[in-house]
Formats: C-alpha cells, sequence, structure tokens
C-alpha cells in the first residue's frame, strides 16, 4: 500500500484537509478521509468532496484527439501541439485580440497564473479570463467598489464569534456542508439566530430561525428596505459611519421608504424589521449565486455590504462573507490576471503595469489596455472577433447562459480544449488536450477565507498525461519563448508569491517549505511569519482603528437603486425560470457520482403544477419549460418550498442553459442565471397498457 499524502480538497471553495492513499499498485485513489490535523475542517467533510476525488465518474481523457471532419480521433502528443502551435502563432500575426483563452478555478494557483501571464504576457490579448466570473465577479466588484480591496473582510475565524448568521442567496447545507455545519453549530448557541433570505424554502432555510422569501429579483429591493428601515429607527452605528467610511448621507438622502421598497421587493415591513433588528447583533451576512448571478449582482452585493457599514458590522465576529463555489475561485481572482494582476494590481495602472512587465520580463506594451469582455463576451465574439479559443478546465458549452447561441459560435471558431475529462465543449474541439486532475497533480490553492494550502498527488495520471502547467509551459515555450524561466511548481509558485509583494494580497511570506510545516496559511502574509486575520480593522491601544486601501483610507458606501430585471414575466412567459444546486452534483456534473437523466427535474409550487396535471392514471404527464431562447422537457415535481410563480431547474444540468438569457451585469460582466421569462407547457407521454 502506498503511503499517505496530506492534500487539499478541489471540490469547493472551503477548503478542507484530506490524506489520500493511492492503491497497492498501478494508479488510482484507494482511500480519501478528512485529515484531523488540518486548520480548515480537523478532520470534517462531506460526502461528495470524498466520493468525486476518490471516484469520479467522468469520461476520462487519456490521449490528445484531433478534429478529422465529424469525428475526434486519437493522436501523439507533438502532432497535438504541432496543430495547436500553427494556428495560434497565425492568429498571433494577424492580431493578439483574435486569440481568447479561458481558464477555470478548478486550477491551482501555478497554472492559473502560468496561464495568465501566457495570455497576458506571451499573448498579450484582452480576450481572456476564467469561469469565476460566472459567479464570483459581482462580489469581487463590490468589495472592490467599498474597500479597494478584493475577498471577504472576515474569515472562519469569526463564525464562532457571530451572534447573527444572514445566509442571503445561498444555500450552504447543500454547497457547502462542512462550513455550513460551523453555521449551524454557532446559531444554535443561547443568543445567536440563522437568519436565511431566498425565494426558496432551501435546505437551509428549514434549519433556520426565520426564513424570508423575497420575490424572485427583489433582494436590491429588500436590501434597500432593510437599510432604510436601520435608519429610520436609528440603529445606525454613527461613530463607525463618521470615523472610518464615506458616502451615507448621499446614501440616505436616496433611501426609499421601508414599507414601499418592501412591497417592492414582495415581503412584508415585518419582515424587514426582524432583518434589521437582527443586524443589531455582531452579523455574518454570507451570501451566494442568488445574489450575484443578476444584472444588478454588483449593486446588490453592495448593498449587503452596506448592511454591514451601516451597523458596524466590520470587526472580528461580523461583516460581508460572500461565499466563493470553486475549489480555487479565490486564487484565481488573486494570481491569474484576469480582472486584476496578481495580488490585485489595478490593471490600468501604469505604475503596477510597469511593475508587472518587469516581473514577467516583457514590454509593457504587450500587455492589453483592459482586462476583456468576460466570457460571454469572449465567446459573443467567437467566429467574428475571435478566430481561436483555448478553454482550460471548463465546459463553457454547457456553463454559459442561452446554449443554443454557444454552440452555434463554437461551430465558427478553433477551439482548443484541456480537460481531464469529456464534456460538453469537447465534442466541438479541433484538438482536446487531456490533462491530470485531483489527486495527481502537485500545487497551491486559495480557500474562499484567503487561506493557501498545498495540493499533493497520491497516484500518478494515465499513462502521458500531464498537468495543467506542464501543458502551458510547453506552448508558452514554443509560442513565447523565454517567457517561463520557472516551470516546476513550486518555482511557479515562489515566481507567483514575489509579484504579490506590497500589494494588498501580499503573499510573499509563503512558501512551499511554510506550508509544509503550517499547512494553511491566510493571506496577507507579507513576512514568513505573518498571516492575515481580520481585514482592515485592528485595536490599538487609543481603541480600534479602521484603515481601507482607499484613496481617502475609508470604506464607501454604494449607490445601487432598484433597477428593472433583465427579463420580467409577461403574458406569455409568465413564470420565472431560477436556478440552483443539488447535493449530488458539481457544477456542470462532469465528475459527479452517478450520471444525469435527459430530463431535468422542474420543481414548481403545487398550485402550478395543478393548472398542468392530468387524472388520466394511464399518462405520465411531463412538462416543457420554454422561453424566448429555447426548450427544455422536464420532469414536474409539485414542491411546496417553491413559491408560486416561479420554476427551479437544476444549475448542473446540461439542459438548463438552453433556457437563460446572456445579459450582464454591467460592472462584473457576470450573466443573469437567475430570473428569466419562462411558460410550461404540459406533454404527455403514453405508457404502454397492461397486456
Amino acid at each position: 500500500m502506498s503511503q499517505p499524502v496530506s492534500t487539499t480538497c478541489m471540490r469547493c471553495a472551503v477548503g478542507c484537509g484530506f490524506v489520500q492513499r493511492g492503491v497497492a499498485s498501478g494508479r488510482g485513489l484507494d482511500t480519501v478521509r478528512g485529515d484531523v490535523t488540518h486548520p480548515v475542517n480537523g478532520g470534517a467533510v462531506c460526502h461528495r468532496g470524498t466520493s468525486e476525488t476518490q471516484a469520479p465518474c467522468g469520461d476520462r481523457l487519456t490521449h490528445p484527439l484531433v478534429r478529422d471532419g465529424d469525428e475526434l480521433v486519437p493522436t501523439s502528443w507533438d502532432m497535438a501541439l504541432d496543430r495547436v502551435g500553427n494556428e495560434f502563432e497565425r492568429i498571433l500575426s494577424i492580431d493578439s485580440n483574435r486569440l481568447a483563452v479561458l481558464g477555470s478555478g478548478q486550477q491551482t494557483n501555478e497554472a492559473a497564473y502560468a496561464l495568465g501571464k501566457l495570455a497576458r504576457g506571451g499573448f498579450g490579448t484582452r480576450n481572456y479570463d476564467a469561469n469565476t466570473t460566472l459567479c464570483m465577479a459581482s462580489a469581487v466588484v463590490a468589495y472592490r467598489n467599498a474597500f479597494g480591496s478584493d475577498a471577504p473582510p472576515c474569515s472562519y475565524d469569526d463564525i464562532p464569534e457571530a451572534e447573527t448568521h444572514l445566509v442571503w442567496g445561498a444555500n450552504p447545507a447543500v454547497a457547502h456542508p462542512v462550513l455550513f455545519d460551523w453555521i449551524h453549530g454557532s446559531a444554535t448557541r443561547p443568543g445567536s439566530e440563522l437568519v436565511v433570505v431566498d425565494p426558496v424554502e432551501t435546505a437551509t432555510a428549514e434549519r433556520a430561525d426565520t426564513h424570508v422569501s423575497p420575490a424572485p429579483g427583489g433582494d436590491l429591493a429588500l436590501a434597500r428596505a432593510v437599510l432604510a428601515q436601520v435608519v429610520d429607527t436609528d440603529r445606525i452605528d454613527a461613530p463607525f459611519i463618521e470615523r472610518a467610511t464615506t458616502r451615507f448621507g448621499k446614501l440616505v438622502r436616496d433611501l426609499p421608504d421601508p414599507a414601499t421598497a418592501a412591497a417592492e421587493a414582495g415581503v412584508t415591513l415585518d419582515a424587514v424589521e426582524t432583518i434589521a433588528a437582527a443586524l443589531t447583533q455582531r452579523t455574518l451576512l454570507y451570501w451566494g449565486m442568488g445574489v450575484n448571478q443578476s444584472v444588478q449582482g454588483t449593486e446588490t452585493a453592495g448593498a449587503l455590504i452596506d448592511l454591514c457599514l451601516a451597523t458596524g458590522n466590520l470587526r472580528p465576529g461580523s461583516g460581508p462573507f460572500s461565499l466563493a463555489g470553486q475549489a480555487n475561485s479565490l486564487g484565481a481572482r488573486t494570481f491569474s490576471s484576469k480582472g486584476t494582476w496578481p495580488g490585485h494590481r489595478d490593471f490600468t495602472d501604469p505604475d503596477e503595469r510597469n511593475a508587472v512587465a518587469d516581473h514577467w520580463g516583457i514590454p509593457v506594451e504587450r500587455l492589453p489596455d483592459t482586462t476583456g469582455p468576460g466570457p460571454v463576451g469572449i465567446v459573443e465574439a467567437a467566429g467574428t472577433d475571435v478566430d481561436a479559443l483555448w478553454t482550460v478546465a471548463s465546459n463553457p458549452v454547457t456553463a454559459l447562459p442561452d446554449k443554443h447561441a454557444v454552440r452555434e459560435r463554437f461551430e465558427d471558431v478553433f477551439l482548443v480544449v484541456q480537460d481531464a475529462f469529456r464534456n460538453e465543449t469537447t465534442e466541438f474541439a479541433d484538438v482536446v488536450l487531456p490533462a491530470a486532475t485531483w489527486g495527481e497533480v502537485e500545487g497551491t490553492t486559495t480557500n474562499m477565507d484567503r487561506r493557501i494550502s498545498r495540493v499533493r498527488a497520491a497516484t500518478d495520471p494515465p499513462s502521458g498525461v500531464p498537468t495543467d502547467l506542464e501543458i502551458i509551459t510547453a506552448l508558452g515555450e514554443r509560442l513565447a519563448p523565454g517567457l517561463f524561466e520557472a516551470t516546476t511548481p513550486s518555482a511557479v509558485f515562489d515566481e507567483c508569491v514575489g509579484l504579490t509583494a506590497g500589494t494588498t494580497a501580499d503573499c510573499s511570506g509563503i512558501s512551499y517549505d511554510r506550508l509544509d510545516r503550517e499547512r494553511a496559511v491566510r493571506w496577507p502574509a507579507p513576512d514568513p511569519d505573518s498571516a492575515g486575520g481580520y481585514r482592515y480593522c485592528r485595536e490599538t491601544e487609543d481603541g480600534t482603528e479602521w484603515r481601507f486601501p482607499m484613496p481617502t483610507g475609508r470604506a464607501r458606501f454604494s449607490w445601487g437603486v432598484v433597477g428593472d430585471p433583465a427579463e420580467p414575466p409577461t403574458e406569455t412567459y409568465p413564470l420565472t425560470l431560477t436556478t440552483g444546486r443539488r447535493p449530488e452534483r458539481y457544477n456542470t456534473g462532469v465528475r459527479s457520482p452517478g450520471s444525469d437523466s435527459p430530463t431535468p427535474v422542474a420543481r414548481v409550487n403545487p398550485e402550478t403544477a395543478a393548472t398542468l396535471g392530468d387524472d388520466d392514471p394511464d399518462l405520465e404527464a411531463d412538462v416543457r419549460v420554454e422561453s424566448r431562447r429555447g426548450s427544455v422537457l422536464a420532469a414536474l415535481d409539485p414542491d411546496p418550498a417553491v413559491p408560486e410563480g416561479l420554476v427551479w431547474l437544476p444549475v448542473h444540468h446540461p439542459a438548463t442553459n438552453e433556457l437563460t438569457i446572456a445579459a450582464l451585469d454591467p460592472e462584473s460582466a457576470e450573466p443573469n442565471y437567475k430570473q428569466c421569462a419562462v411558460r410550461l407547457a404540459p406533454v404527455e407521454r403514453w405508457k404502454p397498457k397492461p397486456a
């Protein structure tokens, strides 16, 4: 039996420590269990994390493939890389922006950094992003607007100290079970409570002390109603506001009447008062995709941060805490050069651009001057302004909204897919590059509370299959010779964290040796003996002091006002579609145990279902969910947890995005997955009658 290996789970962003053991002979993982010595989880794990790591269900890619007519056929690595290199060289000689790259929150920090370095510093393309923009971009922009820097100010250490746990537009009981156990455990102490805001009675809401159900898309109106109620009842933290913030007076002048805003949000004034009262305690305010994935995602996330600022909930045991989905979502934000340069260096600042160019040894003129249009915008340009697209550890055909349009555009572009498993996107590829996956790679990852930890290999990948980092640096050597002096994971990590020195996300005091000793280190960590705690707030001899990386040194209230939904219901499409997670699935479901039925389950309120039913026992009733963009056959599930007027579909199912709209938040370029107009049409399938 091989020796056990300590590593970090790459299923979600909680960052649990695992102990993995390879099989006695051959390749593969024999056992995966929680690591009781790990500082993040202390041995606690969820079944999905261990099962998907030990025995992923996906169709494993083991050889490079190239397109020959309508088929993908095996080829050698030399032939595959030659085909990619020749086509990329041809396109780069015309216009670097005609080559696009999409990365992933499933990459290690090292691979994400190297991919961004090649895309931005080697190719010089503006058309580069990652699938983390599809879930976290609105929170990123909201943090920057409020504090001058991305990432939560609080951490897991604050959970036991909080008195109110306010979960808004998230379902951690399903998405982050280990984290939810900590939250629920803290909320059940005397004097503490769990308040959940979600249109649907989720698994998290079922265990809450209070569940507030706004109308779909009513989150910003509700947040403004709560803030107005806090102001009207004089429950603001005036000394904190005066000492540490700006723009509060401007925001208050624009606030609506609490009752009017409550009605717009679809809740009672009593519900607004319940949330306002809860905020008078030490409050951790968590939010997720239900907030971010909207045309007003940034403004809504900003309004939630406003609630923390107005009530002084910006000190240990409190604060705004966005819940990331993918394992290395925060690492992609910190190191991959997609929205900022490594260390959250401002993308357009001349001094920061010069620092990056010097570190990479390239002319600063090669760096693109804008961050690009985001994943949806990149794919919309495929076949017109973009000639080639390289996706790494991502499945955009399934993940992007308005799937029919995505498929059409992928027919018109030279597509390179780099992944461990076959997925819908590989079927459109011109070249497929297989890569190693969890349990087979070395590197690091960054969890949602800013802790970096090691990812280690417990088994070998299939014979001849390299890691993401090896593929990226090999293509880099051909397409941008000399760009990668460092190619091993440890050397790339040292280069990466060196570039963060002196920034708001300084990781320069973290090394592999330190991670071997301490297991996980939270940034900022500017020297080998420091590690980040609560950001922006510290205790001094003169009391509590706040300092933010803003020109004024103060946090800034936001300015969002309630606007129109991306696609409101109409007489023709009278219902609203929303999406959510299922416990047993992960992202687009490529590696989750079991397989999806071709027919997703549509959860609707029984009152809605009653209008479609048929009493004939010889009929099996299905429904067709239809939007302006497509139609999906679904199995009807009457569920009182779903309010009337709402249709719930699983975000993981490959059919769901046939319906969604490619509308974007104008500040973050995050898609509006959560609200679009649909209708239900009954469908009858005859069952065979008994003989």
